[in-house]
């Protein structure tokens, strides 16, 4: 089963998907995780995405997609969770496209729904652990043990492009471009609404809902 999970940065999308992996065995697979990878190791995809990446802008769709379905390929027929991808229309057809030809589609598309202000209040507190990209929240979700992730006792960070410009701009893209998405999956009947303002458990049992169902 795949899923694809929209929202706005600072919806929840990581720690859902964390949920859908836990419960479900689902992997997940964070596009903006992708990027950062490519373009720490200096890969040709990722020096193509950094200038991009570093003004808060869309990385060109053909650069996505084929950093996708490498890992796609990569997965071993497991299901997944989509959490930042597809972004556009043109993507979305693409990962349709590449799917069928893998036998495979797009199970279903769970939005999180959440308010501007919710959002940016949330993205102030977001850090994540150097090891292995746990989310975590001095707001909303925080470590047990402050600047140290639960999971692994690495470091936790804030992430360079979690600044009030670059947040805004990445709304102002979510809101502007990527909600668009949800007239394309809603056209295939794939599409559920989940209330992203509830806290994360409840988000969860809504989630775990719908996939399952």
């Amino acid at each position: 089963m795949n899923i694809i999970m929209i929202g706005a940065q600072g919806s929840g999308k990581g720690t859902q998907a964390e949920a859908l992996e836990r419960e479900l065995g689902l992997t997940p697979c964070a596009s903006g995780d992708l990027l950062r990878d490519h373009i720490a190791r200096g890969t040709p995809l990722g020096q193509e995405a950094r200038p991009y990446y570093e003004r808060g802008d869309l990385v060109p769709d053909g650069l996505v997609i084929q950093m996708i379905l490498d890992f796609i390929r990569s997965s071993g027929g497991r299901g997944i969770t989509l959490d930042g991808f597809p972004r556009t229309t043109p993507q979305a057809e693409a990962l349709d496209a590449a799917l069928r030809q893998m036998g495979q589609r797009i199970a279903r598309v769970l939005y999180l729904e959440a308010p501007r202000a919710l959002l940016l209040d949330r993205l102030s507190g977001r850090y994540i652990c150097r090891a292995h990209g746990h989310v975590w929240n001095i707001k909303t979700r925080p470590p047990r043990t402050p600047g140290i992730c639960d999971y692994d006792e690495s470091e936790l960070y804030q992430r360079s492009d979690d600044t009030p410009e670059k947040i805004a701009h990445r709304l102002d893209i979510f809101f502007s471009e990527t909600i668009k998405l949800l007239d394309y999956y809603s056209a295939q009947h794939k599409v559920t609404r989940i209330d992203g303002a509830q806290p994360i458990e409840v988000v969860t049992a809504a989630v775990l809902a719908a996939v399952r169902g």
